[in-house]
Formats: structure tokens, sequence, C-alpha cells
């Protein structure tokens, strides 16, 4: 099943961030989806798999769970992936320990 596939459908039309697995393992080499995001705009922190996701763009559009307001883009376009993180203040990506 794919990660778009597994993720919880809400009735706004949002799914949460667990779908957006697949596009950033394009751009980071380990599961974001895991890492802590804090909203620029409320200060709103907690999983990226919390955060309301829409898909039915041209890419994906990440808004905060608390605040509403954007949090983060995914566009695939031509080959390149643009990752617009203008409304995220801090991404802490938990990484495997040294050795482990």
């Amino acid at each position: 099943m794919k990660d778009e596939e597994q993720s919880t459908v809400v009735s706004d039309g949002h799914v949460d961030g667990n779908s957006l697995a697949g596009p950033l393992s394009e751009v980071f080499a380990v599961d974001v989806t895991a890492a802590t995001s804090r909203c620029a705009h409320c200060g709103c922190t907690g999983p990226l798999a919390s955060l309301h996701v829409y898909a039915k763009a041209p890419g994906f559009v990440a808004r905060c769970q608390q605040c509403g307001r954007v949090v983060l883009r995914v566009v695939r376009a031509r080959g390149t992936a643009c990752l617009d993180m203008t409304g995220t203040a801090l991404l802490s990506i938990p990484l495997a320990e040294a050795g482990a």
C-alpha cells in the first residue's frame, strides 16, 4: 500500500502528514514524517505527520494542525523537487545513533 493510501482522510479533504513520506523521501535521506516541526505563525510544535496535508493540487500543501496556516509546500516539476518551508520555524529530524 502506498504512503498516500495509508494516510487518514479527514472531512475537509486533507490527509495527515504521513502522505509527505513519499515526496520528501526524494529530498531527504531519512523519514521526515518522524521529524518535529514548529509553525512560524503560531509556534505550534508537533510531528510532521500531524500536519494537515492537501494533495489535490499540483503538489502537496501542509498546513498547521492548530492555526491552519501553510507550513510547507512540496512540488515536483521537470525532474526537480521544490520545497517551500517559509511557514516552518524549525524542523528537527531524528538521526540514527553513530554505530547503531
